[in-house]
């Protein structure tokens, strides 16, 4: 059973879905993380881009597919790309060549780049309004995705969705009043970083007082040398309720049916439509 989804660079335009009838849309939100550096090689260990991430993930959904298929959700799933593009010479930890030429043209996408002298994230609001972008143009999404970089974000959109949350007055603000804006006013119904973590950025802390709120469930790689569990625990000790999932693994996206029933499993628990009292 195929899903549907659609790819561009920094947008994402989905297709009119197909639904099935008697089907519930459950639409979901998939961002992509950053490139991590293999000095040792003088390259990258992958590249990420939304149609690189949805490469990868393929096998998630398809399963995801299958196994919401009988209590009749049918996952719509959305790759955006990141606005920003990274040379090799923009990851940290790249060994320059010896040639010197490092600026080839790369498939590889951020969200959002680190300042590594104030620790300030650089062209944020510019990722947001990407997503807010891909949300508008999707009619709004019940559900978040992400991964490394993408895991953060996911983080930092299910709360700036919250209904109950209010941003900061001033352009501090305007991204996450961008974001409600394009998905109607609604909060999410679940949100899932996988390596993900929080941000000790001063002006993001209202993200995370109060506590997140929106579902949550974490996945965590016992072999993840990129992000720390520290830093992973960070984010998971700012949800109200998480879910805390730890696989074998480095860093990157469990695909096999083990690790993605649980997210399956999830997705059901918060998404489906329940029949009210009396009917």
């Amino acid at each position: 059973m195929a899903i549907d989804s659609q790819l561009s660079a920094g947008t994402a335009t989905p297709p009119k879905a197909q639904v099935p009838k008697g089907k519930t849309e459950v639409k979901i939100l998939m961002i992509h993380g950053t490139s991590v550096p293999m000095p040792e090689i003088n390259t990258a260990r992958y590249t990420q881009s939304g149609a690189l991430f949805r490469a990868k993930t393929r096998a998630l959904e398809k399963l995801l597919a299958k196994v919401l298929s009988p209590v009749s959700l049918h996952p719509t799933l959305i790759y955006p790309t990141g606005p920003n593009r990274l040379l090799p010479r923009d990851i940290p930890g790249f060994v320059p060549k010896e040639d010197g030429d490092d600026d080839e043209q790369g498939d590889s996408w951020a969200w959002f780049r680190k300042d590594e002298a104030s620790g300030q994230y650089r062209l944020f609001d510019k990722g947001m309004d990407t997503i807010a972008t891909a949300i508008r143009e999707s009619g709004g999404v019940d559900g978040v995705v992400g991964f490394s970089q993408g895991g953060f974000m996911a983080g930092a959109v299910a709360s700036a969705l919250e209904e109950t949350r209010a941003p900061p007055e001033g352009p501090d603000g305007d991204w996450a009043r961008k974001l409600r804006e394009a998905n109607g006013g609604k909060g999410l119904k679940f949100a899932v970083p996988y390596s993900g973590f929080f941000a000790p950025v001063e002006s993001l802390q209202w993200l995370y007082e109060p506590k997140i709120k929106t579902p949550t469930l974490h996945y965590l790689g016992s072999l993840d040398t990129v992000v720390e569990e520290s830093r992973s625990m960070g984010l998971v000790d700012r949800c109200e309720q998480p879910v805390v999932i730890t696989h074998p693994g480095g860093h990157h996206v469990p695909v096999s049916k083990e690790w993605v029933m649980p997210l399956a499993g999830f997705i059901k628990q918060h998404a489906e439509v329940k029949p009210q009292a009396g009917l």
